[in-house]
């Protein structure tokens, strides 16, 4: 490698001093145009030294400096950018076409930088935009991936962790490319089974971040700039004796692309268990003489929904999963989670109606899977959400006796909904035909979950259809409804309209309730009490003409006054007997109301 440098440098300068004065001008401009347009690559990557310095002559200088290079500037230039583009046919396995590009961009940027005056910044600016440059014409043909050059430290030392202690895992991770990863995510895979993480999974992400690890040239460089995350963890009471692989996700951004997969890290923890815990390995299996386990697969109610109150059959179903040993002499005892708020006031989520909470089982034989059934009562105050209910094992595997274990299911518990109104206020009781009456009344939540989406609708063939709105409304609170009916049609009946308050539960069931109000509409009246329809009005008109006919004969017009004398009396009468009923309905259904009333005060 150190050859082709040297014959590279020494091309460079021989080209340097021959074509200067003939072609720099010209090839110069050519370059410069090149180089305007590497900027548009420039986001494709990042690229960190290991230092900010570089050789010239034989002191050291800035490379930000304002100096203007020498010909051992404008070496160490084309020595960084051959190395880089050498890393690059290493890292993405390039063919010779792509290397061939590469190339072509190396030869121009070495030229450009043989025939240019220029300051030593400007020259290290020019190196980071043609390795700008050749990253993009190398990635444009491969996937980003850099799992081989993250890798774990080399001072990262085994660490042995006992059951129930807490430990601090430290994990460094170096990065052994040239190019600078950003906004990196470190998470470990966590796992519920025993089997296969050594941990309690006591927080819902252990996730970790670091904005950027830059990239180097050397080992050494690398280990100077490692990363390294610290993890609290807790190790399981039950966990197995041996070692358990730690596996870490680390995601990151190269050049300005996401990777599309994280990189894996693994490491290793060992572990010390319970005597009598086991061992654990290579499979994840137990190794001989270890003790079998017991685990929980799922559970079920009858009924499926468990309300408050409610008395229900709970089946736990469990498995032995030893391949070739049974349990025996196994006690299941349910305990469930302690409500209250003090210790003078604690009780049991979960009663069972035998007064025993253990279940007793001969055995279990090996990989057999076997259910558990007890009948329990809710307590009738529980609110609405999940419960634990412990599962605590106690059993004998061959020679060893007394081994336990735990497990926990979780069972939803679900309130009745309850709502009580006031009574209704209609003001008017009475309307007529095209003016409106206003119903109030309120909405009290009895019960202990809240109603969503509460509304209010009524409808009657008297009336045009209105509705309101409610709202939410939690456990304990009050809404009030406000509307104006409006009536659009006799009343043909006892006068009663519906209204139906609907409201949706935490899952989105609607449930939809009637609540009757009386509200009577009637014709319209006029001024003399008489109630006039469009036949009575014609009527009244024909007679208008007929006595307009009077001029013509004084005895035809007798005749006709007769006739509407008798229409007139008709109609008063008419009107009268319909009020005389209109209030005798009324005080029929003020009585049955008074009736109502006083069986519900009894």
């Amino acid at each position: 490698m150190r050859m082709i440098r040297w014959n590279k440098t020494k091309q460079c300068k021989g080209i340097r001093q021959a074509g200067r004065i003939l072609f720099g001008t010209a090839l110069g401009a050519m370059v410069i145009a090149a180089a305007l347009s590497v900027p548009q690559f420039m986001g494709t990557m990042s690229y960190v030294e290991a230092t900010g310095e570089t050789l010239s002559g034989n002191g050291i200088i800035n490379r930000t400096s304002d100096y203007v290079i020498t010909d051992d500037d404008r070496a160490a230039a084309d020595e960084d950018m051959l190395y880089y583009m050498q890393s690059l046919e290493v890292r993405y396995h390039l063919d010779a076409k792509v290397m061939e590009q590469l190339h072509k961009v190396f030869d121009s940027a070495v030229y450009y930088i043989a025939n240019t005056e220029m300051s030593v910044t400007e020259l290290w600016a020019y190196v980071a935009s043609t390795k700008g440059l050749m990253e993009s014409t190398a990635v444009s043909t491969v996937s980003m991936s850099t799992s081989e050059f993250l890798q774990v430290a080399d001072n990262w030392a085994t660490p042995t962790v006992s059951y129930g202690q807490k430990v601090s895992i430290v994990l460094p991770i170096v990065n052994f490319g040239t190019e600078e990863l950003n906004d990196l995510i470190v998470e470990p895979q966590t796992s519920t089974l025993v089997t296969d993480w050594p941990f309690e999974p006591d927080m819902t992400n252990y996730l970790q971040t670091e904005p950027f690890i830059p990239g180097n040239k050397t080992k050494e460089d690398a280990m100077a700039n490692r990363r390294e995350f610290t993890f609290i963890f807790t190790v399981r009471s039950d966990v197995m004796s041996g070692y358990y692989p730690l596996k870490f996700n680390i995601s990151y951004t190269k050049g300005g692309i996401r990777c599309e997969e994280p990189a894996e890290l693994t490491v290793y923890v060992k572990t010390v268990g319970r005597p009598g815990s086991g061992t654990i390995g290579g499979s994840g299996q137990e190794a001989s003489g270890a003790k079998p386990r017991i685990v929980v697969t799922g559970f079920e109610t009858n009924p499926a929904q468990v309300f408050a109150g409610d008395t229900f059959t709970l089946t736990i179903h469990v498995q032995n999963t030893a391949k070739d040993m049974a349990v025996t002499n196994v006690l299941f005892d349910m305990q469930a989670a302690t409500e209250g708020n003090d210790t003078t006031n604690t009780y049991s989520a979960f009663l069972p109606t035998s007064g025993a909470s253990s279940v007793y089982m001969d055995s279990i034989g090996p990989n057999t899977a076997a259910d558990i059934v007890i009948e329990m009562t809710a307590k009738a105050d529980l609110a609405q959400k999940p419960y634990v209910l412990d599962v605590n094992m106690k059993y004998d595997a061959g020679m060893m006796f007394d081994l336990t274990d735990k497990a926990s299911v979780s069972i939803p518990i679900s309130q009745e909904s309850r709502f009580d109104t006031s009574i209704p206020e209609v003001v008017p009781s009475d309307i007529t035909v095209g003016s409106q009456s206003n119903v109030m009344f309120s909405i009290y939540n009895t019960g202990k979950t809240t109603l969503y989406n509460v509304q209010v609708k009524f409808a009657a063939d008297s009336i045009d259809e209105a509705s309101a709105f409610v709202g939410n409304l939690q456990s304990g609170a009050t809404g009030n409804v406000d509307v104006m009916l409006t009536g659009i049609a006799a009343t043909m009946d006892d006068g009663t309209i519906n209204a139906e308050i609907s409201y949706e539960d935490d899952a989105g069931n609607v449930t939809v309730v009637e609540k009757p109000i009386t509200l009577y509409v009637t014709e319209e009246f006029y001024g003399d009490g008489m109630m006039y329809d469009d036949m009575m009005f014609d009527d009244m008109m024909m007679g208008d003409d007929m006595m307009a006919g009077e001029q013509s004969g004084s005895k035809k017009g007798l005749i006709i006054g007769i006739i509407i004398g008798v229409v007139v009396l008709a109609g008063i009468g008419l009107a009268v007997f319909l009020v005389i009923r209109k209030k005798q309905k009324a005080a029929k259904l003020l009585a049955e109301d008074l009736l109502d009333l006083e069986r519900d005060i009894d």
